[in-house]
């Protein structure tokens, strides 16, 4: 009988094995996105304030980051702007061929 409840529990422990077995490893950490790069350096500026005051810098701090972002104009950007200041005053297929015309030849 002790024989038996021995195999018994033995077979039931061999059973159970994956079930006490370590998890895992956890995924490799994926890269923070910009906006959390920002809430991450604007958390840590704010470190230390409370309540009210702590929502009124991160909210200030993370507009002031979106501003400067938003700010910075590519080459493509600035040619465009260049030529547009160029044309203003030109009407339909005037402004599109002048406009075609200084973007082509800069």
């Amino acid at each position: 009988m002790n024989r038996r409840f021995f195999t018994i529990a033995l077979l039931a422990l061999l059973g159970a094995g994956p079930a006490f077995a370590a998890p895992p490893a956890a995924a490799p950490a994926k890269p923070m996105s910009a906006q959390q790069q920002r809430m991450s350096t604007c958390a840590a500026a704010n470190k230390g304030k409370k309540g009210a005051e702590y929502k009124a810098a991160q909210s200030a701090c993370l507009k002031a980051d979106s501003a400067a972002a938003t700010k910075a104009r590519t080459p493509q950007q600035e040619l465009m702007a260049k030529c547009s200041a160029q044309n203003k005053g030109k009407k339909g297929n005037d402004y599109k061929a002048a406009q075609s015309a200084c973007l082509k030849g800069a």
